[in-house]
Order: structure tokens, then C-alpha cells, then sequence
């Protein structure tokens, strides 16, 4: 089974350009030097383009979402595996939800368990009385 994954190559404040041409060319690397905090804001971009992750607000009925601590998923994930990840009894009493973002034609839509989400959408999920 194949495990997504991106190599860190640090120290990178010791080395030539001529090496670091070299390093380049290896795939799913970022090279970074933790002493001076070189190419830190690369690591993060290549962490969420390599490893496929996607951020999901929750918002909470009557109050802005919360966008400082979002549910960080693999990418494709459809409404009912965020519900799941959430917390396992959720869909027992699910009824729809509201999605504002890119995965929806309309801010806000309602949508089913099926919907397929993605990355900073904000989900509020309304339960069945």
C-alpha cells in the first residue's frame, strides 16, 4: 500500500546551489532550513498539495464558523465520512446539512450525505428532532 508522503530535506543553509539543483529534482521533496527558517511557508504549501488534505469548518447554528480550528481531512471525502470523522453517532440522527463554499452552486445549499466537499468549505449539520 502506497503511504503519501513528502521528504524534508533541512540544512539546506550548508550546501551549494548546485546541490540544491540536485535536491530539486527529487520528487515530493521540500527543502528547508530550520536554523534560519528558510522555505517554511513551501513546506506548508507542499504538505497540502502532496498529501491531498483538505480543511472543513464547522459553523454552529446562530454563530460564525470557527476558522481556527478546522477538520483536516483527505481530499473527496463526501458529508457523511466528515460526519463520521466528527463523531460516529452523528448520522443516526442526521437530517441534511448546509455547505457554504466551493463545492456547492449556492451559499448556503442544502445537501444530502452524499455530498462530496471540498477544501475551506463551512458545514453547519442540522439533526432530526
Amino acid at each position: 500500500m502506497y503511504c503519501p508522503a513528502v521528504y524534508v530535506m533541512n540544512k539546506i543553509d550548508q550546501i551549494t546551489i548546485a546541490e540544491l539543483d540536485i535536491i530539486n529534482q527529487i520528487p515530493h521533496n521540500c527543502p528547508v532550513s530550520a536554523k534560519d527558517e528558510w522555505n517554511m511557508d513551501g513546506l506548508l504549501d507542499s504538505i497540502w498539495n502532496h498529501l491531498s488534505l483538505m480543511r472543513i469548518y464547522t459553523k454552529p447554528k446562530g454563530q460564525i464558523p470557527d476558522y481556527n480550528d478546522p477538520v483536516i481531512l483527505a481530499s473527496g471525502l463526501t458529508l457523511e465520512q466528515f460526519c463520521n470523522k466528527i463523531h460516529r453517532g452523528i448520522m443516526k440522527s442526521f437530517k441534511h446539512a448546509w455547505v457554504w463554499g466551493s463545492s456547492v452552486k449556492h451559499n448556503p445549499q442544502k445537501v444530502g450525505r452524499d455530498h462530496v466537499l471540498k477544501d475551506e468549505d463551512i458545514v453547519q449539520i442540522v439533526k432530526k428532532i
